[in-house]
């Protein structure tokens, strides 16, 4: 089955939003091996699969004619993980099927349940809803299904992560044993393969997302840093790409909270998506994306599903992805339709090679680049400026010009100019000074980690500087204990482990050692974080410089923990 030989209807819709060709999935779902059958489809997000299962179920519905019959019980139902998504493919539903005068009913968590039972009463050719809300109206009658020819789930996956199961299998029930199920998915875990067995028939398995394609539209970057330098990495991020419109995800809802309040504090225009948010704040909060209002989006994993904004050319993993397919989840934000995007990673030094392999297992090849600098921001600024002044120059009207006339008989161009420049700069965030360029290039941490100290011939496996002191004001009284200190320690100033030395753990308090190359970075740090200290009890703990531990006379130091050592293992410093 082409394109021309869609049905009359859809092939108009089809042709009114400028389609020249059909997707890949698009095409699979439409196939004559494909008609009439169940499907099980695993598709990349961003790939079209709401047109498609609309053409998949095309014939179901039109039964051969131009348009759809009077609306009474619904002919298809369609399942969508959140109401963003839902209320999202209601829309795509709705222009594909125009011409047939098809009737999309909504039902979603969130919105007025009276409205969508009347709506449900007047009738309707294809219901989207929610699964939760979808089993409410189905238990109190308000839905019937006894004439439902077809069942789509799209982002099944996801549902069943949601803990949506329950309610799956009681509408599925529900509705007539004839029907068709079409699954969408953009990974087959096993509770899909369950599902799949146990409600569809003689299913027809279709796979268009591929490693070689999958990521085709979307350029990734990986950017390694200090654990304390994530915010500034943000901030830096987003000002050398100044997207138009950009998602940053994080992993809970106190971070989503915490990282937006932190870059409107800074100038950037934001909102934030959350569980914790109403239906009425997200759709404030989406409608000022799309009216460029804002231009950030902080959200976490969940709140972001189904959202699809224009112009989204940049996503930043601000914590790390928990799998492969949250990472593409999260970055098929972007890169949709053809359009092209790039998501970057932040990963932090110590899941570096957790992230490669999460990569390598998702078929991502990323390229690893540094966080950009303020130098490498303000060459990208002078670029934006000139290109931005050179595009309004055609815009000009008499009064502009007018204007500029008289401001040229009060001043000189260049400082016209000059104050031109400072107004732009004025209106743009602060970029940040890192506390961590980034790793030493692979030689260097070679000689660090054979103890060569730049060529000074120390002895192999120990670097024979000292290291500097800090102390913590916890000691053993307060359950101090080096598996909890070392990640504090990591976190609050920038660290690596194999930077930490020794650790003495006295009554009352801790003294640490820190390799003498990470001092200053360690120091400047741990101011930053003072700046922003939460309020958790390790935030609490004051950590400061100190002198070395002073030993008795009567007993000699303790020898360090190399080769050797008291307890073998590692050399006290190996570099980053």
């Amino acid at each position: 089955m082409t394109m021309e030989s869609l049905p009359a209807p859809l092939a108009r819709a089809i042709a009114a939003r400028g389609y020249e060709d059909l997707t890949p999935v698009q095409s699979a779902v439409i196939a004559e091996e494909a008609r009439g059958r169940d499907l099980l489809v695993s598709a990349q997000t961003g790939s079209g699969k709401t047109v498609a299962f609309g053409l998949a179920m095309a014939d179901d519905l039109l039964a051969g004619g131009e348009t759809l019959p009077p609306p009474a019980r619904p002919l298809a139902l369609v399942i969508a993980p959140t109401r963003e998504l839902a209320l999202q493919v209601a829309k795509e539903l709705d222009w594909l099927y125009a011409p047939a005068r098809g009737r999309i009913a909504t039902c979603v968590g969130g919105m007025n349940q009276q409205v969508e039972r009347r709506a449900l009463a007047a009738g309707a050719h294809i219901v989207v809803g929610t699964p939760g809300r979808l089993r409410d109206h189905l238990e109190r009658g308000a839905l019937v299904l006894g004439a439902c020819k077809v069942v789509v789930l799209d982002e099944a996956d996801e549902m069943l992560d949601m803990g949506f199961r329950e309610d799956l299998e009681e509408i599925l029930d529900a509705a007539p044993p004839e029907r068709r199920t079409l699954m969408f998915s953009a990974t087959m875990p096993r509770g899909i393969a369950e599902l799949a067995r146990d409600y569809q028939k003689d299913a027809l398995r279709l796979s268009t997302a591929g490693r070689t394609t999958a990521h085709a539209d979307i350029t990734y970057q990986c950017v390694a840093i200090a654990p304390a330098d994530i915010e500034a990495a943000v901030v830096n991020l987003l000002r050398f790409h100044e997207a138009p419109t950009a998602m940053l995800f994080c992993a809970t809802r106190d971070n989503v909270r915490r990282l937006h309040a932190s870059l409107v504090e800074r100038g950037f225009a934001a909102v934030a998506l959350s569980g914790e948010h109403s239906q009425s704040e997200r759709n404030q909060a989406l409608q000022a994306l799309r009216d460029r209002r804002a231009r950030l989006c902080v959200a976490t994993d969940v709140a972001a599903r189904g959202i699809d904004l224009p112009g989204l050319s940049l996503v930043i993993h601000v914590e790390v992805p928990r799998d492969a397919e949250t990472l593409q989840h999260r970055s098929g934000r972007t890169g949709r339709a053809g359009a092209k995007g790039t998501a970057v990673l932040i990963v932090p030094y110590p899941a570096r090679r957790r992230v490669e392999r999460m990569l390598h297992g998702a078929g991502v090849k990323a390229e690893w680049t540094p966080v950009p600098t303020q130098e490498a921001i303000a060459v990208q600024d002078r670029a934006r400026l000139l290109e931005s002044i050179g595009e309004g120059i055609g815009a000009l009207d008499e009064e502009d010009k007018r204007l500029g006339e008289e401001l040229l008989t009060r001043h000189g161009v260049d400082e016209i100019a000059a104050a031109l420049v400072r107004v732009h700069r004025a209106r743009l965030p602060q970029a940040e000074e890192l506390v961590d360029a980034g790793p030493a290039p692979r030689a260097e941490r070679r000689d660090r980690r054979e103890g060569n100290d730049a060529g000074r011939g120390a002895p192999r496996g120990q670097d024979d500087r000292a290291g500097v002191w800090f102390r913590l004001d916890v000691g053993r009284r307060q359950n101090a204990d080096p598996r909890w200190i070392i990640p504090l320690l990591c976190r609050r100033g920038g660290v690596t482990k194999p930077d930490i030395g020794t650790i003495r753990i006295m009554p009352s308090e801790t003294l640490v050692e820190i390799h003498p190359d990470m001092a200053e970075r360690f120091v400047v740090a741990l101011k930053r974080h003072a700046s922003r200290q939460g309020r958790s009890a390790e935030d609490q703990i004051d950590i400061s410089p100190a002198g070395p531990p002073q030993y008795r006379q009567d007993r000699p130091p303790p020898r360090p923990r190399g080769p050797g050592g008291p307890r073998g293992g590692k050399p006290p410093y190996r570099g980053a």
